[in-house]
């Protein structure tokens, strides 16, 4: 034999630990306790989700609301638009006040045929 393999056979040969020896775990309480902690940290990130997800939500149903308020304050004043529109003698006012415009008196009105002869 030579001195290395002496050396190596009268060394004792080191014990090869297991994941959970080497992690620390040895006993069922380590266990149960690394579960629960795996746990709380899963159950507490998915609340951060959560959360994060509803602000968002949140704020894109503020923005469509501000848009709702907003179609329905113009389609108020549309309507407004349209009734004073639809008002009986507003042509016939906007062009006598804006345009000097009068009905002119029936010796003056002139009948015009289109059709040609």
């Amino acid at each position: 034999m030579s001195a290395k393999e002496t050396r190596a056979a009268s060394k004792p040969k080191a014990k090869e630990l297991s994941i959970l020896q080497w992690a620390g775990i040895r006993n069922r309480s380590s266990i149960v306790l690394f579960a629960v902690l795996a746990l709380v940290l899963g159950a507490g990130l998915s609340v951060v989700s959560t959360t994060h997800e509803n602000r968002f939500a949140f704020n894109e149903l503020q923005v469509l609301r501000d848009q709702a308020n907003n179609l329905e304050v113009q389609w108020g004043q549309l309507l407004i638009e349209q009734s004073t529109f639809g008002v009986e003698g507003r042509i016939e006012q906007k062009a006598f006040e804006q345009l000097q415009m009068e009905v002119p008196d029936i010796a003056n009105i002139v009948m015009v045929d289109h059709e040609q002869r």
